[in-house]
């Protein structure tokens, strides 16, 4: 039931993509091994504190995804699962050095439970996942052997992914956030404003990755920043029904293809 309570498909899903961007960047078998473990426990302890938050508006949805909500896992067990990851999340960060450990606790996973407990309900809803996604690249360039802050095209392309995927989560639950009081940005925008602005923020992510790296753009570059156009294009402007997960998956692929350009250019990030 833990693992179910976890959402462990997007925390894997972090964390290879980190541990593929320290790869990339250099950090080696050894650096690369470090971050998987410190995001892992970084991404499950947030995973569990949503859980453990947000038992009572779970139960009153309906959500039978979520063992809290059923009564098969106690809120209890979801709110101590959360602190021992994060208990031990803050060793593991800080074994990567103080500079990058640091930059890991108050980037990503302070942002996380800060969602999670206040901000979620807020307009500045999107604030935790600029700063937590835009502090990743720092986190992989600062546990270098030369340890250095990372280029200003990845911060600000994780950043845009963050918000990216702020707005692509939300747009299936809007109107069942709104009735449990959930009224973080999405949800004050709508559905329709999110519908669009959730493909054309991913696609503003690829444009930073392919614009931003020192040297000209390559043919390959602006293929995928044209898939990417397409795409978000379509997510947007081919009719669908209300509560379609159509543009939410167009989100998600957008959001793909920044992230492969991204690691592509990894190594140019210090």
């Amino acid at each position: 039931m833990l693992l179910r309570s976890c959402h462990l498909e997007p925390a894997l899903a972090v964390t290879v993509f980190v541990t593929a961007l320290a790869v990339t960047a250099g950090r080696g078998v050894a650096g690369s091994a470090a971050v998987a473990a410190a995001v892992l426990a970084g991404q499950l302890s947030v995973g569990w504190c949503n859980d453990a938050a947000d038992a009572q508006r779970d139960t009153a949805c309906g959500r039978r995804d979520k063992p809290v909500a059923t009564g098969e896992l106690p809120p209890r067990a979801a709110a101590v699962a959360a602190g021992t990851a994060l208990g031990l999340c803050v060793p593991l960060s800080l074994l990567n050095g103080a500079a990058a450990g640091a930059a890991h606790l108050g980037g990503m996973v302070a942002a996380g439970w800060t969602y999670n407990l206040r901000l979620k309900h807020t307009v500045l809803s999107p604030l935790p996942y600029a700063t937590g996604f835009g502090s990743l690249p720092a986190f992989v360039t600062l546990g270098l052997p030369s340890p250095c802050w990372p280029a200003w095209w990845a911060v600000t392309a994780g950043a845009l992914l963050g918000v990216g995927a702020h707005l692509a989560n939300v747009l299936p639950d809007i109107e069942n956030d709104l009735t449990t009081g959930v009224r973080g940005l999405p949800q004050r925008l709508g559905r329709p404003a999110c519908r669009w602005l959730a493909p054309f923020v991913m696609l503003a992510a690829v444009g930073v990755v392919v614009a931003g790296p020192p040297g000209a753009v390559q043919i390959s570059d602006w293929v995928l920043a044209a898939v990417a156009a397409i795409v978000a294009v379509a997510g947007t402007a081919v009719p669908s029904a209300a509560h379609s997960r159509w543009p939410f998956r167009a989100a998600i692929a957008v959001a793909g293809i920044a992230v492969a350009q991204l690691l592509l250019r990894g190594s140019d990030m210090v």
